[in-house]
């Protein structure tokens, strides 16, 4: 360490002079190759999954060829090796983890795992990608906060907005109506549901019933199942809980058989009460 400081302090004009040479050229050439990536970036046309892939992609192959072209120009960094070493003190504990940020990003984006729009499960975490570097992942969950997830510490990540997404509503309707009525209601507003223009582009399978969930002294509980488009779910599902509703009122079917049970002190009770003793 006092080696490095005798060289800091030994550094001759003519090698100031040289360094400063060497940061005004770095910055020009860098300057330059911002310019020439900026060319490769294809902004997205169309908010769809796949255009912003692209773009993500070819904003990772910038960085790249960014980074590589710095280290092609051959500079010569002997007189700030000094200054280099020092800094690198300051950062050698963090650089680890940033490099393995950097490579966990550069796969995220290389293997399209997921794109800004997609909305993700990371742990105890689930929100909808705001924001997507090779360092980090910004993502906005229910709550509206923004979490800030280092790409290194994503070990297991879910993509829910691929393909189609899937729920299951379960109906408890009372056990003393037959099952075949309650059955029927289902169809009838399941028909309902599929036959309605706004819904049916949303629906990629069902709903189907899928039969007897459980069954006990209050309630008979049906599962149905549905498939819809990416992240529209819980909007399918509440739709068709609502019409499944008006069906069975229309049909007069109880949703929910409620028995209630009252537990009276036997001390207070006249059946009970304890004989008067004898004279």
């Amino acid at each position: 360490m006092s080696s490095v400081l005798n060289y800091v302090l030994n550094i001759s004009p003519s090698n100031v002079i040289h360094l400063v040479v060497i940061l005004a050229a770095a910055l020009i050439l860098n300057h330059l190759l911002r310019l020439v990536t900026k060319l490769i970036v294809k902004p997205a046309a169309t908010q769809t999954r796949a255009s912003q892939a692209r773009e993500q992609q070819t904003r990772t192959l910038a960085g790249v060829i960014n980074s590589a072209g710095s280290k092609e120009f051959g500079i010569n960094v002997t007189p700030v090796a000094a200054l280099a070493g020092l800094a690198s003190l300051a950062v050698g504990f963090g650089a680890q983890n940033l490099v393995r940020d950097i490579i966990s990003g550069f796969y995220i984006i290389l293997e399209d795992q997921y794109v800004v729009g997609d909305t993700i499960q990371v742990g105890e975490t689930i929100g909808r990608v705001d924001h997507l570097t090779l360092r980090r992942t910004v993502v906005r969950d229910a709550r509206g906060a923004l979490v800030t997830l280092s790409n290194g510490d994503i070990r297991t990540v879910g993509n829910l907005s691929r393909d189609w997404s899937q729920t299951f509503v379960d109906v408890s309707v009372s056990p003393q109506i037959a099952q075949e009525k309650a059955l029927q209601a289902l169809e009838a507003a399941i028909a309902e549901f599929r036959g309605d223009p706004s819904w049916s582009q949303v629906l990629v399978d069902g709903p189907r019933i899928l039969g007897l969930q459980s069954y006990d002294q209050s309630a008979s509980t049906i599962r149905l199942q549905v498939r819809t488009a990416p992240s529209r779910q819980d909007d399918v599902a509440r739709e068709l809980r609502r019409r499944i509703q008006l069906e069975f009122q229309r049909q007069g079917i109880p949703l929910w058989s409620v028995q209630r049970l009252e537990l009276v002190n036997p001390a207070a009770s006249p059946e009970f009460a304890p004989p008067a003793p004898h004279a």
